[in-house]
């Protein structure tokens, strides 16, 4: 339809134009061509100036991978599992099922920023196209048990749509340990290995949880490293990810209690985030002076990052916050 379309509006074009002097009928076809191009839902022209869904998979992994290197601290495993399944899904031309990727640590750990970064990458020019980024929080969204059915008719739906209208679509959901027990089984049959569902094409999309479920017991084995000399790069990431997934599964606090996403193997990755160091909150402190427009303060910054590693009592060895109150504290202390 739209190659008929196209072929119309040339065909009649130069039956207008004869009447009207060269340099007019220049400037009527170069504004035709124009117009055609904004008209048209995915020409380059219009995703550059106006939002469009990113058809062309532009995703570039140098400069995705310089912004979470340069921007996320002491979160090497995390990094290196996303950049791994990002590559995989779309390498793929047509992927076999969507991407799916539950993020877990504590809080201030840098979950939300990762998944904010992928956002900004995912679409052109860098900038996150909201149209195509759908973020629910379950304190906002999902507040009432008594609306559990009504909240996965509306889940689906929404999902359903949005897909329709662009195939690469982000969806992130928050405070996945809050979540309604059951809720997140909603979406179960767009996440599986389907080529179509009623006409809709659910591989390309990418699904992201945000979960504070898991990161008690990624800092038990991160201190138990640490307790035996051995270096947190060393911690096994096929390890952590099983015990992971066994442990959100059985995890009463968690939105995959018992869930089928879980159990039909539908969550491609279990990405752990590492409990701070005092070392990362100093580079915290550091880039947010920087971005408040401060100069580098090193005892300001020791101060704070000291105040902030609490982690066990005796040790303190680990920030329980992350960098979640970073600028708070810089704020105050300028």
């Amino acid at each position: 339809m739209k190659l008929l379309n196209a072929a119309v509006f040339f065909i009649l074009v130069p039956t207008l134009t004869p009447a009207l002097d060269p340099l007019s009928t220049s400037v009527f076809m170069g504004s035709a061509a124009v117009a055609w191009q904004l008209l048209s839902s995915q020409s380059w022209l219009r995703c550059s100036l106006l939002e469009c869904c990113n058809m062309k998979d532009t995703l570039n992994f140098s400069v995705i991978k310089m912004d979470l290197d340069q921007k996320v601290f002491g979160q090497h495993l995390a990094i290196q599992i996303v950049l791994r399944a990002l590559s995989t899904n779309m390498r793929s031309k047509r992927p076999r099922k969507p991407l799916v990727m539950s993020f877990h640590g504590w809080t201030g750990t840098g979950k939300s920023f990762v998944s904010s970064i992928i956002a900004e990458n995912l679409y052109r020019l860098n900038i996150p196209r909201r149209k195509f980024v759908h973020h629910f929080s379950t304190v906002l969204h999902f507040p009432h048990l008594s609306h559990i059915h009504l909240y996965k008719e509306q889940l689906q739906n929404w999902i359903r749509g949005n897909v329709s209208a662009c195939p690469r679509s982000l969806f992130i959901f928050s405070e996945m340990d809050q979540m309604p027990h059951g809720l997140i089984d909603s979406i179960m049959p767009f996440l599986g290995y389907h080529e179509e569902i009623d006409g809709v094409y659910y591989g390309k999309a990418i699904f992201i949880f945000l979960n504070n479920a898991g990161g008690d017991k990624i800092t038990e084995i991160a201190l138990d490293y640490w307790r035996s000399l051995k270096r947190r790069e060393d911690i096994p990431v096929k390890e952590l990810q099983s015990l992971l997934s066994e442990e959100i599964f059985r995890n009463r606090n968690s939105g995959f209690f018992h869930s089928q996403l879980i159990q039909k193997n539908l969550i491609d990755y279990f990405i752990p985030f590492l409990p701070l160091e005092y070392k990362h909150v100093r580079q915290c402190v550091r880039e947010e002076l920087r971005m408040q427009g401060h100069p580098e303060d090193e005892d300001l910054i020791a101060e704070i990052a000291l105040a902030m590693t609490d982690y066990p009592s005796e040790e303190r060895l680990y920030s329980s916050k992350g960098c979640k109150t970073v600028a708070s504290r810089v704020t105050l202390s300028i």
